[in-house]
């Protein structure tokens, strides 16, 4: 199950060890949306707008423990690029107790600020209730978030994507039985959906932990490794607060744009908590691309591979190019049939919302495909700091275009859409600035 990505033809390479990341987020999109379908269909427009505001914050929130995640597995994968298997076991210990630790305080913050966040997020009276309930359940579940993240970023810097799919394929599955369990059976409505994913996360951080510590040598972790070196926690910190931040400002900016998409009533929160789905569904196999080609860029930086990195890019930027083309045609074309899956025909203001949302995204999925690439380079070459530029170019511009346009009565809600690809090709533009101007480092 492991892939050295340091050796090999580089396409195919990228293409096997990317593959089972594409298809770990696509099964955790297929719980995610388990919940939307369900609760859409069987409860109705007012939960689905619940669990859709829910599911933003919860992006939101674990993207922070992601983010470190994302770091500390970038620091592994240099170290075991390079070698170092020493310093490489006593990453494994410092990352942990410092992202567990960061875990525990956000736990504890948002269970003691459920109603100010409510409040911030500028839920309507009508599903004040739902939204509560919802929360109230959801947030056990970020603990095992870390303990899932952090053992699949470990894994995965390993060159091993493949074992934490496993663990999501039964976690989806579980997921989409407890849902039509607790929500058809118990009617425990919104509440029951979220225990449904709290239930499942349970069982993937467990399992893939278990699996870590029982199956993979290398994490057989001596006394000597059981110490906390601030150099080490020096070198973890330094990409993983950059890359958290990178995602923290992503999320945000959703966030954000959430909080103005609620202003606009139900009927626009529900079209957006299915259009969401169906874009982020849509693009999640260039954004695991993305993360996979990071490894990639990571393990060769370590080993000093630099005209391999090359290749890799070349490579990459293709492939990218190519799914988000066909994407692009899928989701412009079918976005009216798409809207259906999630939500009952007769809803036909909700239907028509988020077709006129998924064509204009559906036209620029390149844009943010190109741009999970850069974020994936700069990680990789030990300049988290870009990425993060990008992404607050990115969702910069989508917030003040967003709420610069949408009070306009002649664009509404059509500047609200525009303004999220605006922002992936700027981004985009910088990026390319970026690379012309480090590039020399790699000759």
């Amino acid at each position: 199950m492991q892939i050295d990505l340091t050796s090999g033809p580089v396409t195919k390479t990228i293409l096997r060890f990317s593959a089972p990341l594409i298809l770990g987020n696509l099964l955790q999109q297929v719980y995610n949306i388990a919940d939307t379908i369900i609760v859409g269909k069987f409860i109705g427009a007012g939960a689905l707008a619940a669990v859709g505001a829910s599911f933003t914050l919860m992006v939101f929130l674990t993207s922070v423990i992601l983010g470190l995640c994302m770091g500390s597995g970038i620091v592994f994968s240099i170290l075991f690029g390079a070698k170092d298997y020493n310093c490489l076991k006593n990453s494994f210990f410092v990352s942990f107790l410092f992202v567990g630790l960061v875990s525990v305080a956000i736990n504890l913050l948002v269970v003691w600020q459920t109603k100010n966040i409510m409040l911030l997020m500028q839920i309507p009276a009508e599903i004040l209730s739902e939204t509560e309930q919802y929360l109230e359940v959801i947030f056990y579940g970020i603990m095992l978030t870390f303990v899932y993240n952090y053992f699949a970023s470990l894994l995965r810097a390993l060159g091993n994507s493949a074992t934490p799919l496993v663990f999501l394929a039964v976690t989806a599955v579980l997921n989409i039985i407890l849902d039509l369990v607790l929500i058809l059976y118990f009617d425990m409505g919104v509440a029951g959906a979220a225990w449904a994913t709290v239930i499942s996360q349970a069982v993937s951080a467990i399992g893939l932990a278990w699996y870590s510590f029982v199956r993979i040598p290398l994490l057989k972790l001596g006394t000597n490794h059981l110490k906390f070196r601030l150099s080490i926690l020096k070198m973890i910190t330094g990409y993983s607060l950059l890359t958290c931040v990178q995602q923290s400002i992503m999320n945000f900016g959703i966030l954000m744009v959430q909080g103005l998409i609620n202003s606009f009533g139900v009927v626009v929160m529900a079209a957006f908590a299915a259009a969401v789905k169906i874009d982020a569904l849509a693009y999640m196999p260039v954004q695991d691309f993305g993360n996979g080609f990071s490894t990639f860029i990571a393990q060769n930086f370590g080993a000093g591979r630099k005209e391999r990195i090359r290749e890799g890019i070349v490579s990459a930027v293709k492939t990218s190019l190519v799914f988000c083309l066909f994407i692009s045609a899928a989701v412009y074309f079918f976005a009216q049939e798409l809207m259906l899956v999630f939500v009952d025909a007769r809803d036909e203001e909700i239907i028509k919302t988020g077709v006129q949302y998924l064509q204009i995204e559906g036209m620029c999925y390149f844009g943010i495909g190109w741009l999970f690439l850069f974020y994936g380079f700069y990680r990789g070459i030990g300049k988290p700091g870009i990425s993060v530029v990008l992404t607050v170019v990115s969702l910069g511009t989508r917030v003040i275009l967003a709420y610069a346009l949408a009070p306009v009565p002649s664009i509404g809600l059509l500047g609200v859409w525009w303004s999220i690809p605006v922002g992936w090709f700027l981004a985009d533009a910088l990026g390319v600035w970026y690379y012309r101007r480090y590039r020399l480092h790699m000759s």
